[in-house]
């Protein structure tokens, strides 16, 4: 495995790592693995004053994504709910820039940067490339990384940092190989440097 040296125009994204992905009512099969890994990567940000990003779905109680209003899903991450709280495990570094995507009542946002301000909260910053973990690999990491890619960011998937929802089998490898071949690379903890 190739290694990674971070440095100045680097910034991490972790993608909703919330009570409700992990624990609660649509819990992501094995999702609270990621956590001591996300922990890790966050510390070896911020001990290089490198930016960290922790994303959130902060839904309306009656958004369009819930089933009782036409959506896929069961109702999940609703603001300001212990649901929607990011994980007691995870530890975020002092100065983590937290990010609420998909409050619009009838617009799902599984991109983080769909509606918010994170493409120019990152320009803002000189941040050239993007390493994304969290959950869910099938859904708002796959979406975060696609857009990033398409906005010129380059982009590292955290392989090890990730679960996928697999509401149909290999969803997540699938959603793997799509981000690969929007330009993401893939690596590991032990290729940062």
């Amino acid at each position: 495995m190739r290694s990674v040296q971070l440095g100045l125009g680097d910034a991490l994204v972790m993608a909703d790592v919330q009570n409700d992905f992990v624990t609660g009512s649509l819990a992501v099969p094995g999702s609270a693995e990621v956590v001591p890994l996300l922990n890790h990567y966050a510390a070896a940000f911020a001990a290089r004053s490198l930016p960290v990003f922790a994303t959130r779905d902060w839904h309306p109680p009656d958004h369009c994504s819930f089933r009782e209003s036409g959506g896929p899903w069961p109702v999940h991450c609703v603001a300001g709910t212990e649901g929607a709280a990011f994980v007691a495990g995870l530890i975020l570094p002092a100065g983590t820039i937290v990010v609420s995507k998909a409050t619009a009542l009838d617009r799902e946002a599984y991109s983080a940067f769909a509606g918010t301000d994170l493409d120019a909260s990152l320009r803002s910053r000189g941040t050239r490339r993007l390493f994304v973990g969290g959950l869910a690999t099938d859904y708002c990491v796959l979406h975060t990384v696609c857009d990033a890619r398409a906005l010129g960011y380059r982009v590292f998937v955290l392989l090890d940092a990730i679960r996928a929802v697999d509401v149909a089998p290999d969803d997540g490898t699938k959603a793997i190989a799509a981000m690969q071949r929007a330009g993401a690379e893939t690596i590991e903890i032990g290729a940062i440097d």
